[in-house]
């Protein structure tokens, strides 16, 4: 596949960064793959020829490419974008993979501007699994890919469109909208389900040794609610710092509806969560 990148640096060799350079390898795209990451990675990654070539220093990886997407943390990406001012190309895009969207788009305009232009991106597509070894070709299929420009008309930019083609080659479902209303979504439909997954987990950790209570007796219902419990906290800290408020609306709406649930264990009220629960999940299998 032919595309005006001609040289392409991925900042972070992780789940979704090592994803990206294997799709890209395995669609064919004509571009020269830079990968960034601690050497011992690298060394992984050109081995499993995730990248053509690799350097520990982002300022080294962005230099002369005509996108940079960087794939690390949400901390790690505020940092970075500091950090290549000045050393990405004016002709550049760059583009992210957080999972918070508007300290990083508001970020990135106070830092670049306009050159080189940056976009917001998150791949809905994670696992709970992360790191190298879990990366896929074709991670990004039929995922939703979110893009939040810093202003609409960038859409029009043929930089941005490039990397919408891009998006489309490796499998991708194309989703934009606004840094601060993907922030209030992702908090109730992806950071919400962690905690909940993570303090449940949690808390039957602690019941289990405090109450005696046989965790042997879990069976799959328990092990599909606890599964993203799998995912790692140095992950999910800088999502927490950069999305606390819509996380703490979100917490606090599933705690009313946790003490409504409570107060109608009795009577057939209950019903009517059991019904509306069932006509989302119908929902969500249509919609797939």
């Amino acid at each position: 596949m032919d595309t005006p990148f001609k040289r392409i640096s991925i900042v972070g060799l992780g789940l979704i960064g090592g994803s990206w350079g294997l799709a890209l390898k395995e669609r064919g795209v004509a571009a020269r793959r830079v990968g960034c990451d601690r050497p011992e990675v690298l060394e992984r990654a050109l081995a499993a020829g995730v990248v053509d070539e690799g350097t520990a220093d982002a300022r080294t990886a962005a230099r002369n490419a005509d996108l940079v997407i960087l794939a690390t943390p949400v901390g790690a990406i505020l940092d970075l974008l500091s950090q290549l001012k000045g050393a990405v190309s004016p002709r550049a895009l760059v583009t992210d993979a957080g999972s918070t969207k508007r300290l990083i788009c508001q970020r990135a305009r106070e830092y670049f501007g306009d050159e080189p232009l940056f976009l917001g991106g998150h791949p809905l597509a994670g696992k709970e699994r992360s790191g190298l070894a879990n990366a896929d070709a074709k991670l990004f299929e039929n995922a939703r890919y979110v893009l939040t420009p810093l202003s609409p008309d960038h859409l029009t930019d043929a930089r941005v469109k490039a990397f919408s083609s891009l998006l489309e080659a490796v499998g991708a479902r194309l989703f934009v909208t606004e840094a601060s209303t993907h922030d209030r979504a992702v908090a109730f439909l992806s950071h919400l389900p962690q905690l909940v997954s993570t303090g449940l987990s949690s808390m039957i950790a602690e019941q289990s040794v405090e109450d005696f209570l046989p965790v042997e007796l879990a069976a799959s219902g328990f092990r599909d609610v606890t599964r993203l419990a799998e995912s790692p906290y140095n992950l999910w800290r800088d999502i927490c710092l950069t999305n606390i408020e819509n996380i703490q609306s979100a917490l606090e709406s599933l705690i009313d509806k946790l003490e409504t649930m409570k107060l109608h264990l009795s009577d057939r009220e209950l019903e009517r969560d059991f019904k509306q629960a069932l006509k989302l999940r119908e929902w969500l299998k249509d919609a797939k």
